[in-house]
């Protein structure tokens, strides 16, 4: 009898746990350097090497290192992304969505079917933003997570999109300014609006700088429920509406909508949910599940993107393809009528 395709999926948990343990081991640093045995990186990482040489050859088997003698382990080119320096690194992504806290609320997905409530405020007593403001490793944790995970997609948002048009963008909750350095570096005429809050602005000097674009781009906290700042031809928000319910995500277009000039835009980089499900747009939709079980958000169609547009007194003007890669697209919204 052929195995049932249903045992590969829900075994999935195996490998994101060893992959995960290996990222919150460092164990891709401590290989840097070239074929290592379990005995020498026990020492490094200070684990027990015993246990630390079966996870190596789990390791193994999916490709992550590479097995060249009975206890010596190199690191592949897959694995390479492991490295917490690498370019390419997906290190602060594993340890957020396969740390303890997501992968809990996960564990709990039947009992937020039940009920329509997130898991994680249930379990940890808080929202994530919350939570997060109260533990300072797992902010950390975060920021580096959403800075890796911009460097992936920025060249295909900057590709689908011409953002030398404006002269000055403002990024609302951009974080450490990871995005909008790569669109001023693209839009070399253009000036940027940094704004978040203190904690997500604490490596946004660095970021700015090493990207060569400081001089062009001011640096401002706030709270985009509240206000934001006034006077920019583009605002421009990256995977923040889909992390709100409709009424905090309309406070927030409500404040865009109260700064912006009658010629201004505001620009949605978020997953546009399909009428029809398909294989190419899965990565939605496991989206939209971690939005059930960790926040309060979701992803929303374009029908519910108008409607939220117009609770806030915006329209929507135009709308990207999908970017290949990873299917986001730029919403443009306009003052509504």
């Amino acid at each position: 009898m052929a195995r049932s395709p249903l045992l590969d999926m829900a075994f999935g948990y195996m490998p994101a746990q060893i992959v995960y343990t290996a990222a919150e081991l460092r164990l891709a640093d401590a290989m840097a350097a070239g074929p290592r045995t379990s005995t020498e990186l026990a020492k490094e990482t200070g684990t027990h090497a015993p246990s630390l040489r079966r996870l190596l050859r789990a390791l193994a088997s999916m490709g992550v290192v590479e097995q060249r003698g009975p206890d010596l382990f190199e690191l592949t080119p897959v694995g390479a992304g492991l490295k917490s320096d690498d370019p390419a690194s997906v290190r602060g992504l594993l340890r957020l969505f396969c740390g303890p806290e997501v992968w809990r609320s996960w564990g709990d997905l039947a009992e937020t079917v039940r009920s329509g409530e997130p898991a994680w405020d249930r379990l940890l007593g808080m929202s994530s933003f919350e939570f997060m403001a109260e533990n300072e490793e797992l902010s950390a944790t975060f920021n580096a997570a959403m800075a890796e995970h911009t460097r992936q997609v920025a060249p295909e948002i900057i590709a689908g999109y011409d953002f030398g048009r404006f002269g000055t963008i403002a990024d609302l909750g951009g974080g450490d300014g990871t995005l909008l350095a790569a669109v001023l570096r693209a839009a070399p005429r253009a000036r940027g609006i940094l704004y978040d809050l203190p904690a997500g602005l604490k490596d946004a000097e660095r970021v700015l700088s090493e990207a060569g674009v400081a001089d062009r781009c001011e640096v401002v906290s706030g709270d985009f429920f509240e206000a934001v700042p006034e006077g920019a031809d583009a605002y421009l928000l990256k995977s923040v509406i889909h992390d709100w319910n409709d009424e905090r995500a309309t406070a927030i277009l409500s404040s865009c909508r109260k700064a912006m000039r009658p010629d201004a835009r505001v620009l949605l980089v978020d997953f546009v949910m399909p009428p029809m499900v398909t294989p190419e747009n899965a990565g939605n939709i496991m989206s939209d599940i971690n939005m059930l079980v960790v926040l309060k958000g979701r992803e929303r169609t374009e029908e519910e993107f108008r409607d939220l547009l117009a609770a806030a007194g915006l329209r929507l003007a135009s709308m990207t393809p999908a970017l290949p890669g990873s299917g986001y697209r730029v919403i443009e919204a306009v003052p509504g009528g």
